[in-house]
């Protein structure tokens, strides 16, 4: 099958970035298509994706009710790039945190790896310009996901790719976050399943400072519920790994892990 590659991004009031980040993306040279994931944005960024889908082959926009959670957007757009047959999928934000160049060495890792990862841990300049506490959250949320799930990768990123065509769809229904603990649920789950995965070093600009979106409420949260998945992963491993004759629903309901 010819690959058929998909980036998706996920936005909330970005009006302002999704036209240059969609340019961007096409000027890398490659044949992708795009999915924006808008949550009803209230500065009608949806509005405009709609009459951009117009003008631009390829560009699609899936509209949702709401502020439905992080995690549940890349969740559906996962389900909705199976769905369209996809073979390659690019999972990233739309405020220029993640830079499109990146994306043509994702692909280039694809050839090999089932999940590539973008981290942020390879180059000592990633994390350029950031402030200290911000800097002290990222590296402390990565040990932590070294020692309580055992991943040694960037597991609290959202720029990635994964080859849905090497990935059963219903390894995703073990993954039951709604919010930011998506990202390190959802690898963890697939680290796990033995499917194999290789980092991209990326630089994160500090164009966020002091606007970062996770609350300390979120903070607390994430690590209570990394816990509850450590011990999963430890003692229950067999409700959420793929077994050779998968029964999801089985599955689904073993996990009763709480949604966050």
């Amino acid at each position: 099958m010819a690959d058929k590659v998909l980036v998706m991004l996920p936005t909330y009031n970005e009006k302002e970035n999704v036209k240059k980040m969609c340019t961007m993306i096409r000027d890398q040279g490659i044949t992708a298509d795009i999915l924006f994931i808008d949550d009803n944005s209230p500065d009608g960024t949806g509005d405009l994706l709609d009459s951009m889908s117009k003008e631009i082959s390829g560009l699609f926009v899936l509209h949702r009710a709401g502020k439905l959670g992080i995690g549940s957007a890349h969740t559906d757009g996962i389900h909705w790039a199976y769905s369209h047959k996809y073979t390659h999928l690019v999972t990233m934000d739309s405020d220029f945190t993640h830079s499109p160049e990146n994306i043509k060495d994702f692909l280039k890792y694809g050839n090999d790896y089932q999940i590539v990862v973008g981290s942020r841990f390879k180059l000592k300049n990633s994390l350029e310009g950031w402030n200290m506490w911000r800097k002290f959250m990222t590296h402390t949320g990565h040990a932590l996901t070294r020692v309580l799930l055992k991943v040694p990768y960037d597991a609290t990123g959202a720029f990635r790719l994964y080859r849905i065509d090497q990935i059963p769809e219903e390894v995703f229904e073990f993954v039951k976050s709604r919010g930011y603990s998506f990202f390190f649920e959802s690898l963890g789950i697939l680290h796990l399943n033995k499917f194999s995965i290789q980092e991209v070093p990326i630089v994160l600009p500090p164009r966020t400072y002091g606007h970062s979106k996770l609350r300390f409420r979120d903070m607390v949260q994430c690590l209570l519920f990394m816990i509850e998945l450590g011990f999963t992963i430890r003692l229950q491993p067999k409700t959420i790994t793929l077994q050779k004759s998968t029964d999801v629903e089985k599955n689904k309901n073993l996990s009763s892990r709480s949604l966050l």
